[in-house]
Order: C-alpha cells, then sequence, then structure tokens
C-alpha cells in the first residue's frame, strides 16, 4: 500500500536509507516530512516499510529527489510500485513534467526508469562521490502529455 510519508515511517525510513545508499542521505533529511513541494510516500507491505520515495513538486515539475527499496526487499517488483505511484502522483496532482537523477552505475534504476518512459536529457559530470572518485549523475525526464 502506497502511503503518504509521516513520523511513524521515519525509523523504518531511516533504516533502508542507510542500508540501500553507498552514500545515504543524512538523518535530517530523510526525517524533514515539511521541505518545500514536500511529496514524501512510502509503500507498506504488513506493518512494515519496504520502499520509501522523496519527492519535490513546485509549479507543476516533480523532482524525485530520492528512492530506495530496503535490500532484503529487492528484485520483487517494489520499485517499480513505487515509480507507478510516483507517476500516478504526478499525473494526479498535473504535473507537465517530472525529473530524476541517477548514478551512472545504477544500471537497473536507468533500466527501470527507461522502460517506464524516462528519457536521459543531460549528464552531471563527475557529481556522485564513489568509493575510488567520482561518477556522472544522468539526468532523465518525463513529460506528461
Amino acid at each position: 500500500m502506497i502511503l503518504p510519508l509521516s513520523s511513524e515511517h521515519l525509523d523504518q525510513a531511516w533504516m533502508i536509507e542507510r542500508s540501500a545508499h553507498s552514500h545515504p542521505w543524512s538523518e535530517t533529511m530523510i526525517r524533514d516530512l515539511n521541505s518545500r513541494g514536500a511529496c514524501h510516500h512510502v509503500l507498506v507491505v504488513g506493518d512494515d516499510v519496504v520502499g520509501y520515495f522523496y519527492a519535490q513538486n513546485i509549479v507543476g515539475e516533480v523532482t524525485l529527489l530520492n528512492i530506495a527499496v530496503n535490500p532484503s526487499e529487492q528484485g520483487k517488483g517494489y520499485g517499480r510500485q513505487l515509480m507507478d505511484a510516483f507517476l500516478d502522483i504526478c499525473q494526479q496532482s498535473q504535473a507537465e513534467s517530472a525529473w530524476l537523477e541517477v548514478r551512472e552505475s545504477n544500471i537497473g534504476a536507468f533500466s527501470l526508469y527507461e522502460s517506464m518512459g524516462f528519457n536521459e536529457v543531460d549528464r552531471r559530470i563527475n557529481y556522485y562521490p564513489t568509493a575510488t572518485g567520482k561518477e556522472d549523475a544522468i539526468i532523465m525526464s518525463y513529460i506528461f502529455f
């Protein structure tokens, strides 16, 4: 079930953030429910948060800021469910476009986004830190018609 992110989900979201990302957001960022244009949601199965996304809707342009699925739950289609919900929420809010960026090494996520209709539009060269240096961020967009 996709639900708006609330304070009761934050401990689980923080746990997922630390385990799913090589360079996680700070706990302060994860716990900020009231950022400008906040559109944050969780995927709950039973009583457990299995994934989430953080997005920002500013004047019809929605940016996916962060998305993660608990590593123990990956490979079950939850990432696609979160992305479907993200796009549905964009459409419900009559967004003109959706934007995201993805690490160039995250081939699985890139393939998912591309299969859902996102297109690569640019790159931020040497944007993301890695264990051995830097890697590009691929900027992708989805235009609603």
